[in-house]
């Protein structure tokens, strides 16, 4: 966080940032034109709304499930920037007491991000690269309010196919995973191109010059993040057949393009 009487934070407007890009196709008005210009190429290979918009929706019944099941506390990495039915509001809804922590590295989220500290006391703002686990599970805050010896729902939310091969996602996913108590939950979503390969081609030379790359990945390599888990009903699958709640979570059209799960450890 910044601290008092540190320089403001300026944005870099004229790179597309993949937090904001991911705010235009949700509808938000945290973007600049460079984000738009990029943003608007990616929504004319597919309906790029709509599967974040799915994309969001999947992670409210995911948190929900989670909480149904006795599950208190909350590990969000790569949040993003804050909208509708975030973690903790859809935590506390099960859970008043629900302790949340949000974990980004980008200036951007942080600053929109520092609000929820306002709410109370068990929801924090981890300014962490998640490509740092050691740095992020000792953090003070996560900490103070992640109880490790206690199951937690960890997140993965459209996050992973941000990171390169080289990068190794999957051994992120399990130094995250690996402390975890058992009866522990894994929650991903993680973009493909099984179905659309020639878009998707086209979709990550636009995030070429964004602030993040894209990646997409195999249904078979997704599902190589719940190794050691037991996957929850109906399985890794596409977004809008996740326990869908009603016929718009059905019908949403792209659910093609978002594989995601929920695994418990055993």
């Amino acid at each position: 966080m910044t601290d008092q009487g540190a320089e403001p934070y300026r944005p870099d407007v004229d790179t597309p940032n993949a937090a904001r890009m991911y705010d235009y196709y949700l509808g938000g008005k945290d973007n600049y034109p460079a984000d738009r210009e990029a943003a608007e190429k990616i929504m004319a290979l597919g309906p790029s709304r709509e599967i974040c918009v799915a994309n969001r929706r999947f992670l409210g019944r995911a948190v929900r499930l989670a909480a149904e099941r006795g599950i208190r506390q909350f590990l969000d990495l790569g949040t993003g920037l804050p909208t509708q039915e975030n973690v903790h509001e859809v935590a506390k809804r099960v859970h008043p007491d629900a302790r949340v922590v949000y974990v980004d590295y980008d200036p951007i989220v942080l600053a929109h991000a520092r609000a929820l500290r306002s709410i109370d006391d068990t929801t924090a703002v981890v300014p962490e690269d998640i490509r740092r686990p050691e740095e992020i599970l000792g953090h003070p805050d996560v900490r103070r309010l992640i109880d490790f010896s206690e199951p937690v729902a960890v997140l993965f939310v459209a996050i992973l196919h941000c990171l390169t091969d080289e990068e190794d996602p999957w051994g992120v996913v399990r130094a995250f995973t690996g402390p975890l108590a058992p009866g522990s939950h894994l929650i991903v979503t993680h973009l493909t191109d099984d179905a659309h390969p020639e878009e998707g081609a086209a979709a990550r030379e636009v995030y070429r010059n964004a602030t993040a790359p894209l990646i997409h990945r195999s249904h078979a390599e997704i599902a190589r993040f719940f190794t050691g888990f037991e996957l929850v009903e109906p399985g890794v699958t596409r977004v809008n057949e996740w326990r869908p709640e009603d016929d718009d979570d059905r019908e949403r059209p792209g659910g093609e393009w978002f594989y995601v799960g929920v695994g418990r450890k055993p």
